[in-house]
């Protein structure tokens, strides 16, 4: 059973999405779990996509729209969206990124009867004209701090946090990377994030997304270690040396 009391506060940034954001909130208007509200906050786009979200806002008031008056990025957009939130809980959905339609129902469901208080989820990858890639999922059970800080497992678009448990944690104001600084944040406050084993996002991969260039990426995993976790030197090259491990034996 669920109620008005559980609402889910979807987390949205926008920025020139035009393209995929209806696709994106047609996935939310399609969940079987109803008690939701959907903030997006628009981050300066040039393109039509904030004109379409008014337009769905005009069809269902569970929508909302923030817009920044400077861009400022995707971490400042997602946390403006925390702020402005209602729910018990957070979930994060980009506006390129899509949900299966019991995505919520699945996943609440999994959160209440197991006392979890910070889960993720499988999901696939998709191309971006929406054709299937691979299923992402050979993810454990549970995470934990140290083994997150190794290698994180949880994709932002599957992620959930009970906002009565944690509060309304926010993300490092970083350019890439941001929602693992958050996820390492929830785990100093709880020993473990469980996964929920089913496919229940799909993972646009864009040619020209943050997250496309893996050289960079070592870049910011090491400023997350050395700056933001304020680990050791030794310490910090000992989880870089895991992060590049891992992806080239998964690549």
């Amino acid at each position: 059973m669920t109620n008005q009391n559980e609402i889910v506060s979807i987390v949205t940034p926008l920025h020139n999405g035009e393209q995929y954001v209806a696709q994106t909130i047609d996935s939310v208007l399609s969940q079987t779990y109803q008690f939701w509200e959907l903030i997006i906050v628009d981050d300066c786009s040039s393109d039509g996509g904030p004109d379409l979200v008014k337009e769905y806002m005009l069809r269902d008031s569970r929508i909302k729209l923030i817009e920044s008056d400077t861009n400022s990025g995707p971490a400042i957009s997602r946390n403006k969206a925390i702020e402005a939130s209602n729910g018990k809980y957070i979930a994060f959905l980009d506006s390129d990124d899509l949900w299966t339609n019991d995505k919520l129902e699945v996943q609440i469901n999994f959160m209440k009867a197991n006392n979890a208080y910070f889960t993720f989820s499988y999901y696939d990858q998709i191309a971006e004209d929406g054709k299937f890639i691979k299923n992402v999922n050979n993810l454990p059970e549970k995470v934990d701090y140290l083994s997150s800080i190794k290698s994180n497992k949880i994709g932002c678009l599957t992620a959930v946090y009970d906002v009565a448990y944690f509060g309304k944690v926010y993300m490092e104001d970083i350019a890439k990377r941001q929602d693992y600084t958050l996820w390492l944040k929830l785990l100093k406050k709880v020993k473990n994030a469980y996964c929920v084993p089913k496919i229940l996002a799909h993972y646009r991969i864009r040619e020209n997304s943050v997250s496309s260039n893996k050289f960079k990426l070592v870049k910011f995993h090491w400023h997350i270690y050395r700056h933001i976790e304020g680990h050791s030197f030794i310490r910090s090259l000992y989880f870089i040396s895991n992060y590049i491990l891992v992806r080239i034996f998964n690549s």
